[in-house]
């Protein structure tokens, strides 16, 4: 027989013997073989197998270096290899797992080591190449300074080559999770500033879109969608995401924001920041670099050295503070679809003065308007606060509606400061355009919004129209993902800017756009405690802004109340419009008697007329006072005033005769809860009144116990076009 044949049968008997449950007959059988036929790689393996089943780690682990160290080729010692490697990256707690890590760790380091950079090389996958060298990476920190900067570099370039739309991918999260902090954390490690620049910069892109990542349309991308694209298998914050290639456990990223600042403290002293030790939060990285730059500023040569670590933190801390503020006002944007439920929040002008005095109204609304066109460059030391920087002006929240909103308005100072710095300097403003160039963040919609809430709060208004425009494009561009932006919230900003300008027309346009999408609530708006305690204090210089839920129930009240602002300015001057001023006392009604004071204004106005005439009057006027007022117009104590409220009757009470008529009878209230009140029309209001125009303010008193916001919202929606035609 052979030497072959002879191996092929000793090793065939073994197993025989294996499997008839004598195990010691078929080792004793075994080591005859290998002591007749010490090259034989099949007599090896067969001793490591029978060892390795019956999971004896020590004799397993000697047999396992053996055959490596005599056999390095052979392709059943690598797939052998690279079943122990899987384990001992996937930090599985399976028990032959466990083994087989056991049996790795029997192994003398050098071996362990030559066996790592071994398997390394058998790989051709690109992801496991690195996971591989990352293994050897983790378990000898000597070898970092020799591989580390190359492993590095090689899953930024798999990034490239791979045409990934997102820093959201597996190589970079490999790259910034596990490679970085060993390159950086070695002592060993001499790497100059503009690489350590540009490291630090890929992890904050990933953290940040790591943060920001919208969930998609399924809940699930899969591969086919994007190579290394992150998968959602959960909704909600704080659940798993899957980054394709990645087990689920090493995939999930925990406290971003967190390991981000430990980086910015570590890169701090390897590029010998001034300032860098005891960082302890964002907001003190900011005043730290803030009180640097101030420091630094008269010396060019020195503002040079600093100008990328300014940048670098203060970047760092304006997107981390807009995250933040965005996640209250936009949550569905940003956290995942538990939030979705959570309403967005708009920033508008507070229009808590529409009811106070016209003319100062009208002084404001000048001022303002030059101020946000830019065309008055002098101003009294009064009108410092209304500068277009915004200096002064406060943004008034309803705290019963929005919890943290402290917090919130807080990262909103943060970021804007954060901004500011930026732009503070030419070239720390060119190299922060840079960064923002790099990361795409013009594509980034979570940021528009930001950008655009403070360009309004800096009064820039015909600017922050165009940021609106941008966003609305963004918005197009991004329809196929789950959450999508409320339209509302971009129009009623809109409406909000054009009547801050004075375009009053534009304003009342986007408004009516905005609701003619709303539905008015069932019952009657009740104020909140909140709303009651503002409407107590001294009215404000106008120029607040404020934080309004983007639903239908805070939306619709402030298109009435800024519908009523555009054309408040209006219908009080010498000129006479009776189209407009039937408008406003229609939007009086709401929050009724905040208006009053306005309302009586419009009766002097109409008195001194002696005539007004509104078609629409009994279409949508509602207001008992309002209907009592009029009324008494009619009469001889009420100066007799021609009042044309009908519609298509013409001159309908010129040729009244004060005899006709009698007094108007007791009208009763409507309504389930009014059944057992009376209302009394008082002055003789129905004296010389014509019996038609009696009977219509029968039939419109009936009409009071309607729901208010209802009737205006039919306002709005049918007279549409009358109430943009009537505004210039």
């Amino acid at each position: 027989m052979s030497a072959q044949g002879d191996c092929e049968f000793l090793v065939k008997r073994a197993r025989e013997l294996e499997l008839a449950q004598d195990p010691y007959a078929a080792k004793a059988w075994l080591i005859t073989a290998r002591t007749l036929y010490p090259t034989d790689f099949n007599i090896q393996y067969e001793m490591y197998s029978i060892e390795r089943n019956a999971e004896r780690t020590a004799s397993a682990g000697r047999l396992l270096y053996d055959i490596f160290m005599n056999f390095p080729e052979q392709p059943v010692v690598w797939r052998e290899i690279a079943v122990i490697t899987t384990a001992l990256r996937n930090d599985s707690l399976d028990k032959h797992a466990q083994f087989l890590k056991g049996v790795f760790e029997t192994l003398p380091g050098p071996v362990q080591c030559q066996m790592l950079l071994k398997a390394t090389e058998q790989c051709f996958n690109t992801l496991e190449k690195a996971e591989m060298l990352l293994l050897l990476l983790k378990r000898f920190p000597e070898s970092v300074v020799q591989h580390g900067v190359t492993l590095g570099e090689s899953l930024l370039e798999a990034e490239t080559v791979e045409k990934l739309d997102t820093p959201v991918n597996c190589f970079r999260k490999l790259f910034v999770c596990d490679v970085l902090p060993l390159v950086l954390n070695n002592p060993e490690m001499c790497l100059p500033a503009s690489l350590l620049y540009k490291y630090l910069h890929k992890a904050a892109e990933f953290y940040i879109c790591y943060v920001t990542r919208e969930p998609s349309a399924d809940g699930q991308m899969t591969a086919s969608q994007e190579v290394g694209a992150l998968k959602s298998p959960g909704r909600g914050r704080g659940q798993r995401c899957v980054i394709d290639g990645l087990s689920e456990k090493s995939s999930v990223v925990t406290e971003p924001w967190e390991r981000l600042l430990e980086m910015v403290g570590v890169m701090g002293s390897l590029c010998d920041w001034q300032g860098e030790k005891g960082i302890r939060s964002y907001s003190d990285l900011l005043q730290r670099v803030t009180e640097l730059c101030r420091y630094v500023s008269a010396d060019a040569e020195e503002f040079g050295r600093c100008c990328g670590q300014i940048v670098t933190c203060c970047t760092l801390v304006l997107f981390y503070s807009a995250v933040h503020y965005v996640s209250a006002v936009q949550p569905s944007l940003i956290h995942s679809q538990s939030s979705v439920s959570v309403c967005p929040w708009v920033l508008l002008e507070d229009l808590l003065c529409v009811y106070t005095d016209v003319e100062v109204e009208r002084k404001h609304a000048h001022k303002k308007r030059k101020l946000a066109d830019g065309r008055e460059k002098t101003m009294s030391s009064d009108e410092e606060d209304v500068l277009c920087k915004g200096r002064g002006r406060h943004i008034q929240v309803n705290t019963s509606e929005m919890s943290g909103w402290a917090e919130t308005l807080e990262h909103f100072r943060t970021a804007r400061e954060s901004w500011e710095l930026l732009h503070s300097h030419q070239s720390l403003e060119t190299e922060f355009v840079k960064m923002c160039t790099a990361w795409r963040t013009e594509t980034w919609l979570w940021f528009r919004i930001f950008l655009t809430d403070m360009i309004i709060y800096q009064g820039q208004y015909r600017k922050a129209l165009s940021s609106l425009a941008v966003m609305s494009s963004l918005q197009q561009s991004q329809s196929s993902s789950l959450v999508v932006l409320d339209t509302h919230r971009c129009v009623i900003q809109q409406a909000s800017c054009h009547y801050a300008l004075g375009e009053f027309r534009m304003a009342c346009e986007k408004l009516l756009e905005a609701v003619s999408g709303l539905i008015p609530q069932n019952e009657e708006v009740v104020k909140s405690s909140d709303d009651q305690r503002q409407s107590c204090i001294k009215p404000r210089r106008g120029n607040d802004l404020r934080l309004v839920p983007c639903t239908s129930k805070s939306i619709l009240p402030f298109s009435l109340q800024l519908m009523l602002a555009c054309f408040k300015l209006r219908v009080f001057t010498d000129n006479r419009d009776d189209l407009a001023l039937g408008h406003v006392i229609v939007l009086l009604q709401y929050d009724w008697p905040q208006g009053e004071s306005l309302f009586l204004k419009a009766v002097d106005k109409i008195c001194q007329q002696g005539s007004f005439q509104y078609e629409n009057f009994f279409n949508y006027v509602t207001n008992i006072d309002m209907l009592e007022e009029f009324a008494y117009l009619r009469t001889s104590e009420g100066g007799r005033v021609q009042l044309e409220l009908l519609p298509n009757q013409g001159m309908l009470i010129k040729n009244t005769s004060p005899s006709l008529g009698a007094e108007l009878n007791t009208l009763l209230l409507p309504g389930a809860q009014k059944a057992d009140r009376h209302h009394t029309v008082t002055r003789g209001i129905t004296k010389g009144v014509k019996e038609d125009f009696r009977l219509a303010m029968e039939r419109q008193v009936s009409r009071c116990g309607e729901n208010l916001l209802t009737v205006l919202h039919r306002f709005c929606i049918n007279e549409k076009i009358i109430l943009i035609q009537s505004l210039p």
